[in-house]
């Protein structure tokens, strides 16, 4: 599991993935600072235009970020919990996680925020972080309040002024889901036999 995933080091594609794409929709939008309105319309997730059919966009918009800030912080978390990650799952399950968790994050925001439009991959970073956090602690058969309240704090701390909430928690969800059953289905129980030696003095 460690050796593969750490072979094709998929953390480091999503970046260059989402970096590539981002200097794609800079040269479309003229500028390197910040995305235009049009390309945020075109490949963002517009909830009117996914109701009527373009379900597409729940999955481009994950590459889509509004501006050079954004994407950099994006990545700079997405580096420090993917990092992490590779270190417990293997390829499939990391992508998995990051691509479910962005979808989660998307229908979340299609359900409680009809009216928004939205870019970013944070809700797929929340839900590696989800995952990772909840995973160590299962896996070690420790209580997993622990992880659930550490999650939820980075969650309440990211909350702000055009901050997609939504996203966050859908993401943040499905990767706790998905982290605690790896985490349990790959428990083993150990056995230990014990043994007594009793001496006696003469």
């Amino acid at each position: 599991m460690l050796k593969n995933s750490k072979k094709f080091m998929p953390t480091y594609i999503l970046i260059a993935a989402n970096i590539i794409i981002y200097a794609y929709t800079s040269i479309l939008s003229g500028n390197i600072f910040k995305t235009s309105d049009n390309v945020i319309f075109a490949y963002g997730q517009d909830n009117f235009a996914v109701l009527n059919g373009e379900v597409w966009r729940l999955f481009t918009a994950t590459f889509i970020h509004a501006n050079i800030v954004h994407i950099f912080g994006n990545m700079f978390f997405l580096l420090i919990f993917g990092l992490r990650a590779e270190d417990m799952f293997d390829v499939k399950e990391y992508f998995l996680i990051y691509f479910l968790s962005g979808l989660a994050g998307g229908f979340l925001t299609l359900l409680f925020l009809p009216d928004s439009l939205s870019v970013g991959a944070s809700g797929a970073i929340f839900g590696v972080l989800g995952a990772t956090v909840i995973y160590i602690r299962r896996a070690i058969g420790q209580s997993i309040i622990s992880a659930l309240m550490y999650a939820f704090f980075l969650l309440a701390i990211n909350i702000g002024p055009e901050v997609n909430v939504a996203a966050h928690l859908g993401g943040l969800i499905v990767g706790l889901l998905i982290g605690y059953l790896l985490a349990a289905t790959r428990k083993t129980k150990a056995t230990y036999t014990y043994r007594y030696n009793y001496s006696s003095s003469t």
